[in-house]
Parts: C-alpha cells; sequence; structure tokens
C-alpha cells in the first residue's frame, strides 16, 4: 500500500454532502477532504461560509466546489448534480446531512410543515441517491450516509415531525442498503448524540444547560463533538467497513443506553 493511500483512503473520490458550509456537515466535509476526497458543499443560504468551507478544502490540496440547492426541490437537486458531472465527472460518496423542519406539538403540524420536514430530511437523501448511484454503480464502488438522530426512536418536545424524518431516513437507508450492496454500495447512518451545533438553538431549550446536564449524564463525560460524527462517517466510506451494510451507528459516548 502506498503512503498516499494509507494516509489518504479516500484519494481520488469525490464525496457530496448536502447542508455542509457549516456544523456536523462543516466538519464532515473537513474530515473526508483530510483523507484525500475532493467535496462538493452544498449550501442554501450561508454562501460565505460555503466558500469559507471550499477555501479550507483547497488548503489542504484538495478540490472543492459550492453548489447552492434546496434539496427539498428536485429540480435544484438535479441542477446540483449537472454541475457535479461537469466539474468532476463522478460522484463516489454521497452524505444526507441537511436538516431542517418545524418545532412544535405533533397535533399542531400542518401539511406544509410534514411536507417541508420530510422532504428536507429524508426525500432529499432518496432523491439525491436517485442521481448519485448511476455514477457510483458505473465504477462499482460508492458509499451513501445518511445522518439522523434519536428522536427517530425517542420521543423529545415539541420535536414530532422532526422525528418522525428521521426515523424515515432510517428506514429509507435500510431499503437502499439492501437494494445496492450488490451494486457495491454501501449504506448506513449515522446518529449523533446531542451534539453542540447553531441547530440547537431553535428548540424550546436552555442550550447552556442541556449541554452541560448532557455532559453528566454521559458515561464519556463530555456531549460529542462534529468531528466526532466526521470521523465515523470517514470510516464508513472506507473499504474497512465494507461489510458493515443498513446499520444505523449510534455516535455519542454512551448517552442512550443508560436507563
Amino acid at each position: 500500500m502506498s503512503e498516499n493511500t494509507s494516509t489518504q483512503p479516500l484519494l481520488g473520490r469525490v464525496a457530496l454532502i448536502t447542508g455542509s458550509s457549516r456544523g456536523i456537515g462543516r466538519s464532515i466535509a473537513l474530515e473526508l477532504a483530510a483523507r484525500g476526497a475532493d467535496i462538493v458543499v452544498n449550501y442554501v443560504r450561508k454562501r460565505s461560509a460555503a466558500e469559507e468551507v471550499v477555501a479550507s478544502i483547497e488548503a489542504q490540496g484538495r478540490q472543492a466546489i459550492a453548489v447552492r440547492a434546496n434539496v427539498g426541490n428536485a429540480a435544484h437537486i438535479e441542477a446540483m448534480f449537472d454541475r457535479v458531472r461537469a466539474e468532476f465527472g463522478k460522484c463516489d460518496i454521497l452524505v444526507g446531512n441537511v436538516a431542517s423542519g418545524v418545532v412544535r406539538p405533533i397535533t399542531e403540524v400542518e401539511d406544509k410543515h410534514w411536507d417541508w420536514t420530510l422532504d428536507i430530511n429524508a426525500r432529499s437523501i432518496l432523491r439525491c441517491a436517485q442521481q448519485a448511484v448511476p455514477l457510483m454503480e458505473a465504477q462499482g464502488w460508492g458509499r451513501i450516509i445518511g445522518i439522523t438522530s434519536f428522536g427517530s426512536t425517542r420521543v423529545f418536545s415539541e420535536y414530532g415531525v422532526i422525528g418522525v424524518s428521521k426515523a424515515a431516513i432510517e428506514a429509507l437507508i435500510r431499503y437502499l442498503a439492501v437494494e445496492l450492496a450488490p451494486k457495491g454500495v454501501v449504506v448506513n447512518a449515522v446518529s449523533p448524540g446531542i451534539v453542540a451545533t447553531d441547530a440547537l438553538q431553535y428548540f424550546p431549550i436552555d442550550v447552556r444547560e442541556t449541554l452541560t446536564q448532557a455532559a453528566e449524564r454521559t458515561p464519556a463525560r463530555r456531549v460529542t463533538t462534529p468531528e466526532d460524527v466526521a470521523r465515523v462517517v470517514a470510516f464508513l466510506c472506507s473499504d474497512d467497513a465494507a461489510m458493515i451494510v443498513g446499520q444505523t451507528i449510534v455516535v455519542d459516548g454512551g448517552w442512550s443506553i443508560l436507563a
């Protein structure tokens, strides 16, 4: 094995990460780049943040582009993949990281809230996969990873429709995994614990208190970081993880196994 292959196992791969201008998505983009991948940074509003991620990746000696696309819109996804094909000619890794949703009691969720949340969080992964899979099949290798959360199986205040979308992601991942594994495309999900990102400010919680309590409750005695999640995603993209298929890998320092 060459030194480049051992230190950069994803050298020559192209990875698209949805919602990668900040938070967990940003860390995943930087981690995959550090392991050799060229990166497509997807964003919808934070252009300057996306360009900063691109600059950081280029500083590592990798190629990167920022592509604006609302992944809740099928036409935007098609245009994004047109750009990917034009720039790179392939897509080896797809990480469905983008997340949005309406925070309110489930009985108060309207059709527009449901459609928005499910389209952004879950249906976007399917639509992106439908675009990416032919490119992966052409070379007999691919990785698809969905980022989910505890809300898929646990109930949190005013998290209802978001939790439903996360459950949909995990079910979708299993179906994609079984269908695509014979074609050399490995599909899994990653479920982080409580992560200190800007997203927490949108929930009806005291962020500082929540993070403090979570750290105290966690056997690892700290909350999960975006970098923790990114390293697990990178492992799942490697050939070492080829026989992990259709699983949801929990990254939470042991928080979820306590009663």
